[in-house]
């Protein structure tokens, strides 16, 4: 069995297919994130959750629930939890009451979260507010990447304190660029100087605390001609060397048009995870190709599988190391428990 898991994949459904199974089961899976299509109330997400563990205890079951846009689940007692920008807002106001506010808001993010089973949310976005990025906008803290550091850090606490770990996202920043990486591949003309200075600040000033970390789709050219995800500059001499970063590294989402574009030509999903994974990426994701069957899903097991085989891509016990780190240490409240926990009622009250 190899000693790496780095693929993490999707499921269509509410509950697991025989395909879901098999391929949940196959040792180069890491784990898997859930979507809104996945959910239908807290019972079925439960049981799917305890399912999935069933399979394997040591899978990472993943969700994007920032907040504000992009929350996953949001009915059957799910806070519906601000935009990062509200946070921001209120920091101009009341600065200690903001980064108060900002680990309310990540203990009740991962304390319901992990009262359903889940174990990892993507989550805080770090990327700079500069007004022009549609996909960014409001998930964005705000401009200052003093301020964004400090109200993610608190955010950080707040996981830490439901037990779940962080993941800072897009290095080394999305902000600046206006097209949408999931459709174009966005280009960033700025020299490393500027970019270090400014969107790639926090990054440094949170390599103690980050446990992960998830690239851009975006192309810094005077940086490096690569996607900073493909980029082993980006990733294991500027994150690593220079920013001195120790946790986890996901690829962002492999089947995003801006993923696969590289130097000209387009990559298949395997080939593209193996790219990822030379260039420094510990896991990588491949999401919503599920919907049709699954063959872009096994492909890709099939392709990194003979990859190995073939020696163009190996196994890391220190990536598998980082992945298991991810997976919460201590048990959760289950739901009656924190609806009447009183670190949770006083969360709730603080939430802007």
């Amino acid at each position: 069995m190899t000693p790496h898991a780095p693929l993490i994949i999707d499921i269509a459904g509410t509950a697991l297919s025989e395909d879901d199974r098999r391929r949940l089961a196959h040792p180069l899976v890491g784990g898997l994130i859930f979507f809104g299509r996945n959910w239908q109330n807290r019972a079925q997400i439960s049981a799917l959750c305890a399912e999935i563990k069933a399979i394997r205890s040591d899978l990472l079951i993943c969700v994007d629930h920032e907040g504000g846009r992009v929350q996953r689940f949001r009915t059957n007692g799910f806070t519906h939890l601000p935009p990062m920008r509200a946070l921001g807002e209120l920091w101009m106001r009341d600065q200690m009451g903001a980064t108060n506010a900002a680990t309310a808001c990540g203990y009740v993010l991962a304390s319901e979260l992990r009262a359903c089973g889940l174990d990892f949310s993507f989550t805080p976005v770090l990327d700079l507010d500069y007004g022009s990025s549609g996909v960014i906008g409001d998930r964005a803290f705000g401009r200052d990447p003093r301020v964004v550091t400090l109200l993610a850090k608190s955010l950080m606490h707040g996981l830490r304190l439901g037990g779940m770990a962080s993941c800072g996202k897009h290095f080394p920043g999305h902000g600046y660029v206006k097209a949408d990486s999931h459709t174009e591949i966005p280009i960033d003309k700025r020299s490393l100087k500027a970019i270090l200075a400014d969107d790639a600040a926090p990054y440094g000033w949170l390599s103690t605390a980050l446990e992960s970390v998830m690239p851009a789709h975006v192309i810094y050219p005077r940086v490096d001609a690569r996607p900073a995800g493909f980029s082993t500059r980006w990733l294991n001499d500027i994150l690593r060397g220079q920013l001195r970063f120790q946790g986890a590294v996901f690829s962002d989402d492999l089947s995003m048009v801006g993923a696969r574009q590289l130097e000209g030509r387009e990559l298949s999903y395997s080939a593209a995870a193996v790219t990822a994974l030379q260039a420094g990426c510990d896991l990588v994701l491949l999401c919503n190709q599920s919907l049709d069957g699954g063959e872009a899903v096994d492909g890709l097991i099939d392709g990194l599988a003979e990859a190995q085989i073939k020696g163009r891509w190996q196994p890391s016990e220190a990536s598998e190391a980082r992945r298991l780190a991810l997976l919460p240490q201590t048990p959760p409240l289950l739901w009656e428990d924190l609806m009447v926990s009183p670190a949770y009622m006083h969360a709730l009250d603080l939430l802007p």
